[in-house]
């Protein structure tokens, strides 16, 4: 499936093809983190399905608990993250942010990663009270 994204502001734009079922969710506490949220959806792609069609993003390195450097992707303007990919092997793939692709409304999540992180209230939300808009 091709997509396409953008930051916040739309300084930071690109191109992928993906595949639907590559989309996942992680509720590791770095994604918590780095989101600022209870967890984060992620579509994979090979790097070279994967091209930067607007201003170069920021670059944030986050060295995991096995000693490994995750690189974080995102808007040097808006913050909004946009990708995250690593070193030697682990460069050969891309993790697209769900929220910054245009089609995500297409993509829904196949599997989740990191469940003992996950929050305990996750599973009330549909109970919850809402409204359409605010």
């Amino acid at each position: 499936m091709r997509i396409d994204g953008q930051c916040h502001c739309g300084t930071v734009t690109y191109e992928a093809e993906i595949e639907p079922e590559d989309v996942s969710i992680c509720h590791c506490t770095d994604c918590q983190r780095l989101t600022g949220s209870a967890f984060r959806v992620t579509v994979s792609t090979p790097a070279d399905q994967f091209r930067l069609t607007g201003k170069p993003p920021k670059r944030y390195e986050k060295r995991a608990d096995n000693g490994a450097r995750r690189l974080q992707f995102f808007c040097g303007d808006c913050g909004s993250p946009i990708y995250t990919t690593g070193e030697g092997k682990d460069a050969e793939t891309v993790g697209i942010r769900w929220g910054s692709i245009n089609q995500r409304s297409q993509l829904k999540p196949k599997h989740k990663i990191w469940c003992r992180s996950a929050v305990d209230w996750l599973s009330g939300i549909p109970n919850l009270p809402g409204r359409p808009g605010d």
